[in-house]
């Protein structure tokens, strides 16, 4: 393996507790509706005065266990915080949000003894005053690359900002063929107007690369200029080319005078719609995008310069849409559907954190919902340590287990073997958790915790997970 790159990373020193509040203005949420992340972000030794986690596990989870919990590093004398994780080829991928002036960039750890993390390099730091969630990392052989290739979001912590004039939101790209050293290749640029690229995935279709962008808000900052889902060329990732984007128009019950935002719906609400993220199935054959209150919205994008609209997933009259993320089980015949309802009140609407959804899509024009899974944080309406404590995140799949990202109430294992009778088998939770993300590799289960770095997690009674005892799933 190559010499490891000489980071120019501050660790952190002080003895005591650091407690340092942030009230983010990026998004990760319906913006407009005034809700706000609040947390905590630790240093290295205030981790140590953490009370132990508490778990519980059953079934294929029941020897679930913490291997590591480690901070970031300070980068320039700066304790940013942690956002989306992603792993590839034994390396997790960490991306950063935007406590303490954001710029954090993507923080790549070598796994290869999951209880012992070690951070290596950090990259996509280089556009001022914004902050870089997510990274999707996919390994690519095109005409023009061939490698493992880093897709990173990017938004302007304050948008269109004319004292930042050179803050502006999109995506980056970078080989990251060795995680060391990773080089940036290309950038797509988004017009200041929009905050930027929230969520995005990258899939390849043959020896084309594609990549499909969230950009919430788009429509609507741009008088419909450009679209909140775009799709793009990536095979050269120097020079990204936008092949099409959706209009939400084009269906039938999505009125001309739609203003990108403001959605007169059929049951008598005027819904926010626009696009929080999106993924597609292993193939990169349909896509499934998060359009919030408009629901799962599926496309066939086989011809990604004209993709098919398929359908979308609907909710009951009373129930905030609230479309935040997508995963898939079953080979793609299932659908889970993470909904992130931040404030569990409104008229007119059940009184509800948000949940997750699971619907039968062997017919994906016709979505049938198959159960709603909520735990006892749904319906816990006492003053939440944040408003964003007791909603469900991010869902991920690993064979009939579905893993959930529940901010304070940590990491969820739910089993799926009946997609219609999901029951939860698994929690971790992380004395003052505020769990972003979870990601499923082969061998350990990982979790970004916002205030307190990276978390992996081991499933069975080893403490690690090297090759003599290796885990199973």
């Amino acid at each position: 393996m190559k010499k490891k790159k000489n980071l120019v990373i501050k660790t952190a020193v002080a003895g005591a507790l650091v407690f340092t509040a942030f009230t983010p203005t990026g998004l990760a949420h319906d913006a407009f509706e005034g809700n706000s992340k609040e947390g905590t972000v630790f240093d290295h030794d205030a981790l140590e005065m953490l009370a132990e986690p508490d778990m519980e596990g059953g079934k294929n989870l029941e020897f679930l266990h913490e291997a590591a919990a480690v901070q970031i590093s300070e980068l320039d004398g700066v304790q940013n915080n942690t956002a989306d994780v992603y792993a590839h080829k034994g390396f997790a991928y960490l991306g950063t949000h935007t406590a303490n002036g954001a710029n954090g960039g993507v923080r790549v750890f070598d796994l290869k003894d999951p209880s012992n993390p070690e951070e290596v390099s950090v990259f996509a730091n280089e556009i001022p005053n914004t902050w870089q969630e997510k990274v999707i990392v996919k390994s690519v052989n095109t005409p023009e690359f061939k490698g493992d290739l880093a897709v990173v979001s990017l938004q302007q912590t304050s948008r269109n900002n004319q004292n930042r004039p050179d803050s502006v939101g999109g995506v980056l790209l970078y080989d990251v063929s060795d995680p060391y050293e990773p080089e940036q290749l290309g950038f797509y640029q988004l017009d200041r107007t929009i905050t930027g690229t929230h969520e995005l995935y990258l899939t390849t279709q043959g020896n084309r690369a594609i990549m499909l962008l969230s950009n919430p808000y788009a429509d609507y900052y741009t008088g419909g200029e450009e679209r909140d889902f775009q799709i793009l060329d990536v095979s050269d990732p120097a020079n990204p080319e936008k092949l099409w984007e959706f209009d939400p128009r084009d269906l039938a019950e999505v009125d001309e005078s739609f203003n990108g935002y403001h959605w007169d719906s059929p049951d008598g609400h005027t819904r926010p719609v626009f696009n929080h993220s999106v993924i597609t199935d292993s193939r990169g054959h349909y896509a499934y995008v998060s359009m919030w209150d408009l629901g799962t919205v599926i496309f066939d994008i086989r011809n990604p310069e004209n993709p098919e609209y398929l359908g979308r997933t609907e909710f009951a009259d009373d129930q905030k849409g609230a479309a935040h993320s997508a995963a898939l089980a079953r080979g793609g015949t299932v659908l889970i559907e993470t909904r992130e309802v931040a404030n569990p009140h409104g008229e007119g609407y059940e009184s509800a954190y948000g949940y997750t959804r699971i619907f039968d899509i062997k017919d994906k024009t016709n979505p049938e919902l198959l159960s709603e899974f909520t735990t006892d944080l749904t319906y816990d309406f006492s003053p939440p340590v944040s408003t964003f404590a007791k909603t469900v995140h991010d869902p991920k799949v690993h064979g009939n287990t579905l893993y959930l990202s529940y901010y304070s109430g940590g990491v969820l294992g739910v089993d799926i073997t009946d997609p219609s009778k999901p029951e939860e088998i698994a929690r971790y939770t992380s004395d003052q958790a505020n769990v972003w993300g979870v990601f499923v590799d082969r061998n350990y289960v990982l979790a970004s915790d916002m205030g307190q770095g990276l978390k992996v997690l081991l499933k069975n009674n080893s403490n690690n997970g090297n090759s003599n005892n290796p885990l199973q799933y």
